[in-house]
């Protein structure tokens, strides 16, 4: 049985980002990976439509920080903010010690929950690679730019957001409409139902 999608709502984002104000955090620590991340997410705006003037860099020391640093950029309104999305940009090399895990789940965890928390969406592009190859490999070689798309990531979700905006907006009910009348069948309030005639007291015999 073919499922009927042509009448079914569908809402998703697109990759439209003219208009839209960025904020790009990047980390220092390797940075001969995360600046080619950098350049490939800031293209990667551009080239979809945003301003160069509309974008914003911001260097922190290393991934453990981004999460804080995000926290504080989105604090307050977003029109004292002015960002409309933030892409973070990072990169961790296992090593001999758990450091590594260590700092990939806070960075993960935190950042997930600013985004939460704020409702301003997150591109992540922090990389988490075993080996030196591996990063290189996904900053603008083999694997593509990890920064490029992390960008596309928050242009989308963006769009997405908007477009969720719009459809709650539409199905909302206007402000002094009329209610719903009964629905046939229903039993009516207590106030309008007559009064059960009380019943004779008995008699003593």
């Amino acid at each position: 049985m073919a499922i009927p999608m042509d009448d079914v709502r569908v809402l998703e984002g697109d990759l439209d980002a003219s208009g839209a104000r960025f904020c790009i955090l990047v980390a220092r620590f390797n940075a001969f990976i995360t600046e080619r991340l950098l350049e490939g997410a800031v293209d990667a705006l551009v080239r979809h439509g945003a301003k160069a003037a509309d974008i914003t860099v911001v260097r922190v020391p290393g991934s453990f920080e981004l999460p804080h640093v995000a926290a504080k950029l989105l604090a307050g309104d977003p029109a004292e903010h002015g960002v409309d999305a933030l892409v973070a940009l990072g990169c961790l090399m296992r090593g001999d010690t758990i450091h590594f895990d260590l700092i990939a789940s806070e960075a993960t965890k935190g950042l997930a929950a600013v985004a939460a928390s704020t409702g301003v969406p997150i591109g992540f592009g922090v990389l988490t690679t075993d080996t030196l190859e591996q990063a290189v490999h996904r900053a603008g070689a083999k694997h593509g730019n990890k920064g490029a798309e992390a960008a596309l990531a928050a242009v989308e979700q963006l769009s997405l957001h908007r477009a969720i905006d719009r459809a709650r907006t539409a199905s909302a009910p206007e402000r002094g409409s009329p209610k719903a009348s009964p629905s046939r069948g229903s039993r009516p309030s207590r106030a309008s139902r007559p009064s059960r005639p009380s019943r004779p007291s008995r008699k003593d015999s």
